[in-house]
C-alpha cells in the first residue's frame, strides 16, 4: 500500500524541526484498507472446515489484517518494536518509587537484551531498538555502542509539570517528528509495536487523560512502579498542582501533549500517527501507550482504524482510555510493567489467526462436508 507524503522522511527533521505548533503531517491523510480483501477475507473464514464464528475474535483479526494488507490471505511476519525512553521533571514531586537514573540504567538492560520486552522481541523475532528521547543522565560512549541503542538525546527530560510546560514547542516537535522517524524506512513491517520506559512517565500520563477524559486523579493516577500510600498521595497532590495549572490552556490535543506529556509519549504519538499514514497497524500496548494513541486519533481521527490493543493494564486510568477509543483488548492479565510488554505477550494471537487464516483447509479443500451454500 503506497505510503502517504507529508511524513519526515530523514533523521535531520528530528534534528530541525519546524516550531510550528502543529506540523502539517501530523493531519495527512491515514492510508485506506481494502474493504474487497475484508469481504473475500470473510468469505474464506466462512468457508473453512470450523462453524462459522467458531474461532470468534480470531476471525477478525485475520480479516482486520486482510483489509490492511490489501490481500485476502494476509501474513504477520515482519514486526517491528521501539521502546521510547525519556525522563520526567515531575520526579521531583516524588511520584515514583524508583530514582530516576534507573532510566538510563533501563536503557542499558533494553540493550544486552535482559528486559521483558527484550525477551519478547528476540522470542517473536522481532525488530527492536530502544530510542533514547532525553533522560537526565545522559547515556555513555558504550551505552550509545549497543546496536539496539538509538541516543537522540533531545533534551535531559521533560521539564517538571507542576510548574511549567513539559515541553516547548520546538521540543515537542522533534520528539514527535523522531516518533515517526522509527516508522519511515527500515524495511518491511506488517506491524508496530511501541513501549515506554521513563521513571514517572504515569504520573505525567495520569495529568494528560485527567485533561483530555475530564477525569479525576482519584480515576487517573495509579501506583505506577510501585510507591506506597503515602506516595500515592504526593503523586495525586503532584497531579492535581499540574492540572490547576494547565487545564484552563488545554484547548487542543497537541496543546494538552506539550503541557501535560512528555518526550516519550510525544514519540509514540508520533509512530501511531505515520504507521497508520504509511498503512502499518500498531499494537498498542498499556496505560502509557494508549494515553498516546488516544493523542494520535484526536489529532488524526483515522489512526483509530489502524489499532489493535494488547491488554488491559492494571492502572486505573487504563479502562477510562479503553472506554474512550471503544477498545476490546486482546488480554487482561493484571500487567503493569510497560516497556510494551503486554501488546508483545499478545502478538502471539494475532500471528496464530492469520496462520489459521492462511492455512486451514476449506470445506472443499478437506472434502467435508456441510460446506456452507
Amino acid at each position: 500500500m503506497k505510503p502517504n507524503d507529508g511524513t519526515p522522511s530523514l533523521a535531520s527533521d528530528v534534528r530541525r524541526p519546524t516550531s510550528d505548533l502543529s506540523p502539517t503531517w501530523l493531519h495527512s491523510p491515514t492510508a485506506r484498507t481494502s474493504q474487497t480483501a475484508r469481504d473475500t477475507a470473510r468469505t474464506r473464514q466462512n468457508q473453512l472446515t470450523k462453524p462459522p464464528g467458531s474461532l470468534g475474535r480470531l476471525e477478525d483479526i485475520a480479516v482486520a489484517f486482510a483489509g490492511w494488507q490489501g490481500r485476502a490471505v494476509p501474513r504477520l511476519e515482519a514486526v517491528r518494536v521501539r521502546v521510547f525512553a525519556a525522563d520526567h521533571g515531575i520526579a521531583a514531586e516524588g511520584v515514583s518509587a524508583f530514582p530516576q537514573a534507573v532510566t538510563v540504567e533501563m536503557i542499558r538492560n533494553f540493550a544486552r537484551g535482559g528486559a521483558a520486552i527484550s525477551v519478547l522481541s528476540r522470542r517473536a523475532g522481532a525488530d527492536f531498538r530502544v530510542v533514547n528521547l532525553g533522560t537526565v543522565e545522559p547515556l555513555s560512549d558504550a551505552d550509545r555502542g549497543y546496536p539496539a541503542v538509538r541516543d537522540l538525546q533531545l533534551a535531559p527530560g521533560s521539564a517538571n509539570i507542576c510548574t511549567a510546560a513539559a515541553m516547548d514547542e520546538e521540543l515537542l516537535a522533534a520528539a514527535l517528528a523522531a516518533g515517526a522517524e522509527e516508522i519511515i524506512g527500515g524495511g518491511p513491517c506488517d506491524l508496530f509495536i511501541g513501549g515506554e520506559m521513563g521513571i514517572a512517565n504515569t504520573a505525567a500520563t495520569a495529568a494528560l487523560v485527567s485533561a483530555l477524559l475530564g477525569l479525576s486523579t482519584a480515576q487517573t493516577v495509579g501506583t505506577g512502579t510501585g510507591v506506597d500510600g503515602e506516595g500515592l498521595a504526593r503523586k495525586r497532590d503532584a497531579v492535581n498542582r499540574a492540572l490547576v495549572l494547565h487545564e484552563p490552556h488545554c484547548h487542543s490535543p497537541l496543546e494538552t501533549l506539550r503541557r501535560l506529556g512528555g518526550l516519550e509519549i510525544a514519540a509514540l504519538t508520533g509512530a501511531y500517527i505515520a504507521a497508520a499514514q504509511r498503512g502499518i497497524p500498531s499494537l498498542v500496548d498499556g496505560y502509557i501507550c494508549t494515553a498516546a494513541a488516544l493523542v494520535a486519533c484526536r489529532i488524526n481521527p483515522g489512526v483509530r482504524d489502524w489499532l489493535l490493543f494488547g491488554h488491559r493494564s492494571r492502572e486505573p486510568g487504563h479502562s477510562h482510555l479503553l472506554d474512550a477509543l471503544d477498545a476490546q483488548p486482546l488480554l487482561d492479565l493484571g500487567l503493569h510493567l510497560g516497556e510494551g510488554s503486554g501488546a508483545a505477550l499478545a502478538l502471539p494471537l494475532l500471528q496464530s489467526a492469520c496462520d489459521l487464516h492462511r492455512e486451514m483447509a476449506t470445506f472443499v479443500e478437506a472434502g467435508v462436508s456441510g460446506a456452507p451454500e
